[in-house]
């Protein structure tokens, strides 16, 4: 049973990992103010990309 949850948790965490990959340029004009975006939206991407594998990782290895 605590396999399947976390198993779950994983899931969901890649799933965040995506939608910050996928959504990068939208919340970075939603929650930053400043005037370069693009490079907000590569470390968002970056990010999405780092906590996708995480997710992963755990999915994969429990």
């Amino acid at each position: 049973m605590l396999q399947v949850i976390v198993k779950l948790i994983g899931m969901l965490i890649v799933l965040l990992g995506i939608v910050f990959i996928y959504d990068a340029r939208i919340l970075t004009k939603k929650f930053f103010g400043f005037g370069d975006q693009n490079e907000a939206t590569g470390g968002l991407k970056i990010l999405g990309f780092i906590i996708a594998m995480i997710g992963g990782a755990i999915v994969y290895f429990v």
